[in-house]
């Protein structure tokens, strides 16, 4: 038998090979996955145009209860610090002067005047600390003492009033600077210009002994009242001079002011 032969197949045969073909196409069916269904349809959110959309979410809670007053325990304000008096005693910072009056400008300055001239005055040496006395010095006690005396003795000299009035000056702004800066190469603890102050309001004394000395022309009283002004103006500047360098120099600090004081009250005995 050659292989171009046919040999016919048996009907049964032929059903089984086509239920077996039906069976395969169907399996081939069932193992391909479905398409995946449709989606629902997303439900939208309304947005409202008439006002510009907030990338928050407003929040539907209520708002916290507001806080009592009473838990909240407000701090008071520092009360001012209190303004010291500068003419009754030295300290604090200084008023501001710029926008008030003259006439209480003149009335501050007199007043301090006034007060610094008891010190010398009505000297106490043995107060507690008696450089603190002419801390809130000034030059305006210091300048009128000064050339009040310059015009006592110039009104008392018969011939060139004027030269007696300038040297009379001189000695007096002079000295007080070389006192001054005598008493700061010893090491004392003294201000520049509370130095002058102190030394013009020691002239005090001698002011009204050259105004004395100028209303009675009599050689015994002259040096009567020169002696006891020169000592005055002497024991009211001891005080101050004396606390402000070291008790072993004090001598070397007194010395140069009670000769200065010495010099002027021969310029009240010798002018006639």
């Amino acid at each position: 038998m050659s292989h171009s032969d046919t040999i016919p197949l048996h009907p049964s045969s032929q059903s089984d090979i086509d239920e077996i073909e039906n069976l395969i196409n169907a399996s081939v069916h069932q193992s391909v996955p479905s398409a995946r269904p449709p989606s629902p349809p997303r439900a939208s959110i309304p947005v409202s145009v008439s006002a510009a959309p907030s990338p928050f979410i407003s929040s539907n809670l209520p708002p916290p209860p507001p806080l009592p007053k009473s838990s909240v325990s407000a701090v008071p304000p520092p009360p001012p610090p209190p303004r010291a008096d500068i003419s009754s005693s030295g300290f604090g910072s200084a008023p501001n002067t710029l926008t008030e009056p003259v006439w209480d400008t003149v009335k501050r300055d007199l007043s301090r005047i006034v007060s610094n001239l008891k010190l010398v005055v009505f000297p106490n040496p043995f107060r507690e600390d008696p450089g603190k006395a002419l801390r809130d010095w000034d030059l305006w006690g210091p300048f009128f003492f000064i050339v009040f005396l310059g015009l006592t003795l110039s009104w008392s000299a018969s011939v060139k009033k004027s030269e007696v009035f300038a040297v009379a000056f001189a000695l007096l702004a002079a000295g007080a600077v070389i006192l001054t800066l005598n008493v700061l190469l010893l090491g004392g603890h003294i201000i520049f210009f509370q130095s002058l102050s102190l030394l013009g309001y020691c002239l005090f004394p001698l002011d009204v002994g050259a105004l004395i000395c100028m209303l009675k022309d009599n050689v015994i009283v002259k040096v009567v009242v020169v002696c006891v002004t020169l000592a005055w103006s002497s024991w009211a500047a001891y005080p101050f001079m004396s606390s402000a360098v070291n008790p072993r120099r004090k001598a070397l600090a007194l010395y140069p002011v009670f000769l200065m004081y010495v010099s002027v009250g021969f310029l009240i005995i010798a002018i006639d």
